[in-house]
């Protein structure tokens, strides 16, 4: 009799640990939803509400990191960044501003090459030049021929900006300046970083 009543104690122990710890699990589980919420609407109240201040402190900012800004038939081509990485690579990042009357689809931006043209309305067709080592870079690619930039999905409505960026091999490292191109745009000078 006192083995059964050990064996019961035992099982009641055990089936009383098994619940804390998946109470407790629960627990820690359900109590991240809750945070999450809090965090996203305290994450976006200041956009929405009194740090107008500091909103305007970035978006002033923003002009001031303008490396080159380029126009031509209603569309505005803002270069804002052009880094260098360890792998080799110069990544160029920038806005693009639809200032026409309807919708623009970038198709004059696309590739001529013919692994680069099922890339459509992209920066599939823009290039890098180093004018001082003679040299063009293209922009690069995956293995399925998708280039390493941004391809404007249903285009850019009118009045509507949409960020950029296109991926090329880094010129040399005593390179400090290129040509940015991209079909139908005037030839942005870009400076660069030295390599690290």
């Amino acid at each position: 009799m006192d083995f059964r009543h050990t064996m019961r104690s035992r099982r009641a122990l055990t089936a009383v640990a098994i619940t804390t710890g998946l109470v407790l699990s629960v627990a820690g589980c359900g109590g991240g939803g809750d945070d999450d919420k809090s965090d996203k609407a305290s994450s976006s109240a200041p956009a929405k509400g009194g740090d107008k201040d500091q909103d305007k402190g970035s978006a002033e900012a923003e002009p001031e990191q303008t490396l080159a800004e380029v126009k031509s038939n209603g569309i505005t081509l803002t270069v804002t960044s052009a880094e260098r990485d360890q792998g080799g690579f110069l990544t160029v990042q920038g806005k693009v501003t639809n200032a026409t009357s309807g919708i623009w689809l970038a198709s004059e931006w696309k590739s001529d090459e013919t692994e680069l043209k099922k890339n459509g309305g992209s920066l599939a067709g823009a290039s890098v030049v180093d004018q001082a080592g003679k040299k063009k870079y293209f922009v690069l690619r995956d293995t399925e021929g998708r280039c390493l930039c941004t391809k404007f999905e249903g285009g850019i409505d009118q009045g509507q900006s949409a960020d950029w960026f296109a991926q090329f091999p880094a010129p040399p490292d005593g390179t400090n300046e290129v040509q940015f191109q991209v079909p139908t745009m005037p030839p942005a000078s870009i400076e660069l970083p030295e390599g690290e």
